[in-house]
């Protein structure tokens, strides 16, 4: 089993926030981390809050799953791996201008 430090756990939390933002990132992706915000702060729990220590488990065990379900996606932002999301800026614009090109058929037969 892998050794995972606060400072890694709190660098994924903090990765959320740009992996929401991020246009090529699945909807499912993003919906999960949005139901685990939601649970978060809903009244109901599993387990109800007013018995402190074991209030929160229910909302620690969840993030655990969310982060270690999205922990690879999430590293990506803050390892430096991820770059820019282009896919707005050249959306509908034709990339290549000035050349010209002819489409020849190939008769096997």
């Amino acid at each position: 089993m892998q050794f995972i430090s606060l400072r890694v756990i709190l660098k994924r939390i903090k990765a959320v926030f740009y992996l929401l933002k991020d246009k090529t990132v699945p909807m499912r992706k993003k919906a999960l981390v949005i139901f685990g915000i939601v649970y978060l702060f809903l009244p109901v729990d599993l387990i109800p809050p007013i018995i402190f220590p074991f209030g929160f488990l229910d909302d620690l065990v969840l993030w655990i799953y969310i982060l270690w379900t999205l922990k690879d996606e999430l590293d990506s932002y803050w390892m430096g791996e991820k770059s820019e999301d282009l896919s707005g800026k050249f959306s509908g614009k034709t990339m290549v201008e000035g050349v010209e090109y002819d489409v020849e058929e190939d008769d096997k037969e």
